[in-house]
């Protein structure tokens, strides 16, 4: 049978409800892994369930939050007895045709990340025993996954069912969606200046490319770098690749106005600050990315420039 990224066809096109505006048509979902009502349904419980943490207070949502576009308001993720981690909290908006995963991409799959927050001891601080022993003490879940993979609770199964609901939550149907397919009206005089510019003169577009606004690849755009001093070695610690070092994922810019703050360290604040940042051409160090210098943006091309940031949220789903 014919394949597509990896997939069956067969697959793809049973991969759910038709995709909204703008994103590809098909969802890619591994043939182990297919998307299925019961999955999805389990895989949004455990998402919510703060017993998933060590000390009770953490949850998926809790740092991906759906009111923040399943991100958060915080600068860096929350961790267990009120510590702090070193990283912003990245949007779960359109995972489902992600290519990496985390801000340093040592996740290769949906299935892969779904259980290191919960594993980790810097975040949800959960042992494989304790997620598993969580599950199997509640009898609800445990006629949950039986329905859904007919057996009890497993570790494995944990992770099918997080990363099943993970790929339902997509976003859509933007402003600018409605602006390419033919709408003229969709986008402001502004928006549609703020457009030209980022696929132009800002040369944002390099990088925050297709469908879902972003290339899936590393880049060193000066961010973990401050007065030449290195702060986060980012991808460098996955590939030990000098190139690679404070090197990170490019994040999709879809629902963008809902996830501030900004940058893998959550260092700007605001749409604003972060056009600022790029038109100056970021921080100077020895492997910034060739494409960061200074732009020479006008106030009028920075503000066209956030209004077009802004015409980026549409309408997210999730759930099927």
């Amino acid at each position: 049978m014919r394949t597509l990224l990896g997939l069956t066809l067969a697959a793809a096109l049973a991969s759910g409800p038709p995709a909204p505006l703008g994103l590809d048509l098909y969802r890619p979902t591994p043939a182990d892994n297919p998307l299925t009502p019961a999955g999805i349904a389990l895989g949004r419980r455990i998402f919510q369930d703060r017993r998933f943490s060590r000390d009770g207070t953490l949850s998926c949502a809790v740092c991906h939050d759906p009111s923040r576009a399943f991100a958060n308001s915080r600068v860096v993720a929350p961790g267990p007895d009120g510590s702090t981690g070193r990283r912003n909290v990245p949007t779960l908006i359109n995972r489902a045709y992600g290519e990496s995963f985390f801000w340093d991409g040592r996740a290769e799959s949906i299935e892969q990340q779904v259980l290191q927050p919960l594993l980790n001891p810097a975040e949800m601080a959960m042992t494989p025993y304790a997620v598993v022993a969580t599950a199997r003490g509640d009898r609800r879940y445990v006629r949950q996954f039986l329905a859904a993979y007919g057996r009890e609770p497993r570790l494995d199964d944990v992770a099918r069912a997080l990363a099943s609901y993970v790929r339902t939550i997509r976003s859509g149907n933007s402003p600018y969606d409605r602006f390419r397919s033919g709408v003229k009206g969709a986008l402001t005089e502004r928006e549609q200046r703020g457009m030209r510019l980022f696929f132009g003169k800002g040369r944002c577009g390099s990088c925050h490319a297709g469908a879902n606004l972003t290339d899936e690849r590393f880049h060193n755009t000066g961010v973990s770098f401050r007065d030449g001093r290195l702060l986060d070695p980012g991808r460098f610690v996955v590939t030990r690749n000098p190139a690679e070092l404070g090197a990170f994922k490019t994040p999709t810019l879809r629902e963008i106005a809902r996830t501030a703050p900004y940058m893998h360290d959550g260092s700007q604040s605001t749409l604003e600050d972060v056009v600022e940042y790029y038109d100056r051409g970021g921080n100077a160090n020895a492997g910034l990315d060739t494409i960061l210098r200074p732009i020479g943006l006008s106030l009028e091309d920075k503000r066209a420039l956030a209004a077009f940031l802004r015409a980026l949220s549409g309408d997210v789903q999730e759930g099927r």
